[in-house]
């Protein structure tokens, strides 16, 4: 085939297909000879790839095709039934696949956090790491609380966000290796372990947890959740299971991706309160109620939830224009 008279003889029929598929609007008779140049471009470029592949005609045909194809099956919109199906299914599915993962997480880092707290306030040379006693007080005494003040609301809410939100993902963008997910909990550990003893030591342990309550259940889940689905890419990797392993770090990929979307506004809704609750002048009690009402609403969602959307099939993977076909597995 010569490609060069090949696409001479066809270049006003190409041009016209690109200006019909650039037009706003469209007659009815225009729309019929869209139909029928798309038809036969497709066999244009179906030709050109089998007899003379030049990619740059490829390459052209393949565009012009797809801008009029926008014309013939019209364009994908995101509408609000997609977006409720996203919040009530796909990421409570997602969630829920992980939710084991999740809750030994959040367990093993609040009995390691427990025992450092412990060791380190019945063990003065632990204590003396930290800080002279007039260090450890000045911290148990003013600095604790006044972190929690210092910055105004807003700036002080996205912060926490920005900040918590990288965290996050560095767990699951970085699970697969097994150990950076481990390295975060065990610094996370330390940290609520030192600030507890701290606290403890100045007689002000019940400031500690008045002043941690209201965000950090929340907060706290939402990381540990971000662990457990990085923990679990990396053991999905050493035992796929009946799955090529390909596929199944594919699949738990997808649903990571969801998980870490879904952390996201629940980390925003922690840092909210961390900025506008923690800090205020209400009542404490209100703070912490606040913080309860906000870690059971989002444990609800992973497991109530969560199970509902499962058993209605979803499964937390990609749906729609963005699902894979799946093969089907022996055994």
């Amino acid at each position: 085939m010569d490609i060069d008279s090949f696409g001479a003889v066809r270049e006003a029929r190409w041009a016209r297909l690109k200006e019909l598929s650039r037009s706003r609007r469209l007659t009815g008779a225009e729309a019929d000879e869209l139909t029928r140049l798309y038809q036969a471009t497709a066999g244009d470029l179906a030709a050109v790839r089998s007899a003379a592949p030049e990619p740059s005609v490829v390459s052209r045909l393949s565009v012009l095709l797809a801008s009029a194809r926008v014309w013939l099956t019209g364009a994908h919109t995101v509408s609000t039934r997609d977006a409720r199906r996203y919040l009530t299914v796909v990421l409570p599915a997602a969630f829920h696949r992980v939710r084991w993962w999740g809750v030994g997480v959040a367990l093993a880092v609040v009995l390691l956090a427990s025992v450092s707290g412990w060791w380190t306030l019945t063990h003065p040379e632990s204590l003396a790491l930290i800080g002279p006693p007039e260090t450890r007080a000045l911290i148990a005494e003013e600095e604790f609380a006044s972190y929690y003040t210092e910055y105004d609301s807003t700036s002080f809410s996205a912060t926490v966000w920005t900040n918590n939100g990288w965290l996050a993902a560095q767990c699951i963008a970085f699970g697969i290796t097994g150990v950076y997910p481990l390295f975060l909990m065990y610094n996370t550990v330390i940290q609520l372990g030192v600030a507890g003893a701290v606290m403890a030591e100045a007689g002000a342990l019940d400031v500690f947890f008045q002043l941690i309550a209201p965000h950090g259940l929340l907060e706290l889940s939402a990381v540990f959740v971000a662990a457990g689905a990085g923990l679990r890419l990396f053991w999905t990797m050493l035992v796929p299971g009946p799955r090529p392993r390909a596929r199944a770090l594919a699949e738990e990929g997808r649903g990571a991706i969801a998980v870490a979307l879904g952390l996201v506004i629940a980390l925003f809704a922690s840092g909210l309160i961390e900025g506008f609750v923690t800090g205020s002048a209400m009542p404490w009690w209100l703070k912490i109620a606040i913080g309860l009402i906000a870690v059971v609403a989002f444990w609800m969602y992973v497991f109530v939830a969560g199970r509902a959307a499962v058993r209605a099939g979803a499964t937390g993977d990609a749906e729609g224009d963005f699902a894979t076909d799946q093969a089907a597995l022996a055994g």
